[in-house]
């Protein structure tokens, strides 16, 4: 790492002193010359490891997998990760997000991996720049793209920025740099996002990772409160990267994030309907309007990702089994958020059926794999039959849900699917619609032919998934 910090360090120091310099020219007794503007020097490129990877999936068609280093394996570190990359690749997803990677901070700390001591650097808990660089060449080989968490609202007290660089922070009138407003995170200190060099080199930095360790795109923590020019700015920046495609998520849910070019918003309005529906007897009928809201502003294949757990909420809320009415209620609530409409994002031990909760700050629970081989087989089935349906992955959904049965078929030119799934713990007969009824299809998750009558018996949080 410390060739790319030199490189890094260097050019920086020239963006920053180029207007140092152009002030200090001396005044000479004639009209002075008109004074050039500030020449500013790029950041050095760092040399390109590896192979750019050529198999990065259309934003459309990603199905994401969180790892939280810390409880994926016994040794909670790249090795323990880059050990199971056949299973991530066996479930069926082709993304796989890890949680922050970078040192984490020591002063005023909770021991949050969101604290960011250095953004240049690998955190020593997890291993060295080789260990991460074979766990993402590790990923590239089984066609498995790789996103980094990147936290870009705010530094760890002890990060080298709030010495060299105060005013890159937010401050009061005593010139004291601040937490973020509004928040209880007293771990972290707030950016000033106007501060233009802060802002190159914040972007000088998530740059720098395509190349020195050849990842495929970011997950944005903590998006909605920070200014969009922003994003903008650190979107284009990303999107001229010619040799690379990379997927850019941001954590939250305002249109903007669409209009500054991301390829996903967070689906929050959509989890929190599934704990409605399931938890508290909702009307399945709430996913649909879900589908033009979230939606707004999106273009061009843009997403939303859905789920039904992540690092945040599997510690506050419990995990989908506790919340969801058991394995079967769980599973029944993710078929509905990867198959209705958007982009399904996997939170790693949900499909081990997990039932203990990750808490904050992630080093007390350690995924157990192998407990519930029949829940992974549900998830595997359901991932395949999404892969193998383009109306599943890119179909327009047209809604047919009761207040018992989240229910919709979904069109991709010839190509159909149907969706059923009782979101409650007792059996149900859903009606089928007019529309619906006497047509054959083909079962998605186990083949063979079905042809719908009037009716479809579902057992308790029973689902159904079919194409044609």
């Amino acid at each position: 790492m410390s060739s790319l910090r030199t490189a890094f360090n260097n050019g920086l120091a020239l963006v920053l002193a180029a207007g140092l310099l152009a002030g200090c020219k001396k005044d000479v007794p004639t009209a002075p010359a008109p004074v050039p503007p500030p020449v500013v020097a790029p950041t050095p490129t760092p040399a390109q490891y590896g192979t750019p990877f050529a198999a990065v999936p259309d934003r459309q068609d990603a199905v994401i997998y969180q790892v939280n280093v810390r409880a994926f394996s016994q040794s909670g570190n790249f090795a323990g990760v880059t050990a199971r990359l056949d299973s991530i690749k066996a479930l069926g997803v082709n993304v796989l997000y890890l949680m922050p990677i970078y040192p984490v901070g020591v002063l005023r700390a909770v021991n949050s991996p969101y604290a960011v001591k250095d953004y240049l650097a690998v955190n020593p808990e997890f291993g060295a720049l080789a260990d991460l660089r074979a766990l993402v060449d590790g990923a590239h080989a089984r066609g498995l793209s790789v996103m980094l968490d990147w936290v870009a609202n705010h530094t760890s007290w002890d990060n080298a920025w709030i010495a060299a660089h105060p005013d890159w922070y937010l401050r009061d009138a005593a010139g004291t740099i601040l937490s973020p407003p509004n928040t209880n995170y007293t771990d972290v200190a707030q950016l000033n996002f106007s501060s233009a060099p802060m802002r190159l080199a914040m972007i000088a930095a998530m740059k720098s990772w395509v190349y020195t360790a050849n990842v495929d795109g970011f997950r944005c923590d903590y998006a909605d409160p920070m200014p969009v020019d922003f994003w903008q700015q650190a979107v284009d920046t990303l999107r001229h990267v010619g040799t690379h495609k990379l997927l850019l998520l941001a954590e939250g849910t305002r249109r903007a994030n669409f209009t500054a070019g991301f390829d996903y918003n967070f689906g929050f309005g959509f989890y929190d309907a599934l704990k409605r529906v399931y938890g508290k007897g909702e009307g399945a009928t709430a996913f649909d309007a879900l589908n033009a809201s979230e939606y707004a502003g999106a273009s061009s294949g843009q997403q939303v990702v859905r789920y039904t757990t992540n690092h945040d909420v599997n510690g506050s809320d419990g995990t989908p089994v506790a919340l969801f009415g058991g394995n079967a209620g769980a599973l029944s609530a993710f078929v509905v958020a990867a198959c209705y409409q958007g982009v399904p994002m996997v939170y790693n031990g949900q499909e081990a059926g997990m039932t203990v909760p990750i808490t904050f700050p992630f080093t007390s629970v350690k995924v157990v794999w192998g407990a519930h081989p029949d829940v992974t087989r549900a998830y595997q089935q359901l991932l395949a039959a999404r892969a193998g349906s383009a109306a599943l992955r890119r179909g327009t959904p047209a809604p047919y849900s009761t207040v018992d049965v989240c229910a919709f078929t979904k069109t991709a030119g010839p190509d159909q699917a149907l969706v059923l799934a009782n979101v409650r713990g007792v059996a149900t007969a859903y009606t089928v619609p007019a529309a619906l009824a006497n047509t054959t299809w083909t079962d998605a998750l186990h083949g063979g032919p079905v042809t719908l009558g009037r009716q479809v018996p579902l057992p308790a949080y029973g689902y159904v998934v079919l194409k044609k």
